[in-house]
């Protein structure tokens, strides 16, 4: 078996899920904005942003956009995960929700 020398980085999103990633994208880019050490993350998500922000059925990622996207959105999700487990009722039922949008997001795009 041959691997694969080329892999497509174009997502089709609707628009909650569109809605979603933007405003994740955009709290990563306030928290991490300020700090030198993130230089190519935050480059990288002003990009994703940017895609995000058209109005561009197919969205093309770059191998580096999606490996950083992808990457944060593991982490979110095991935050959420532990977040969810803890906590009084509303608490847990708001990252219960959320964590469920964002796995949704993850399986339906992103797993390999």
């Amino acid at each position: 078996m041959s691997k694969l020398q080329f892999k497509n980085y174009t997502y089709t999103f609707d628009k909650n899920e569109k809605k979603i990633l933007l405003n994740f994208c955009d709290t990563l880019l306030k928290q991490m904005s300020a700090d030198e050490k993130f230089f190519q993350d935050v480059r990288a998500f002003t990009s994703i942003v940017e895609k995000l922000r058209s109005n561009e059925y197919e969205i093309k990622f770059t191998k580096e956009e999606r490996t950083k996207l992808v990457f944060r959105l593991k982490e979110n999700l095991e935050n959420m995960k532990k977040q969810a487990t803890k906590g009084f009722f509303i608490r847990r039922w708001f990252y219960k929700s959320a964590y469920t949008q964002f796995k949704n997001i993850f399986e339906k795009h992103f797993s390999d």
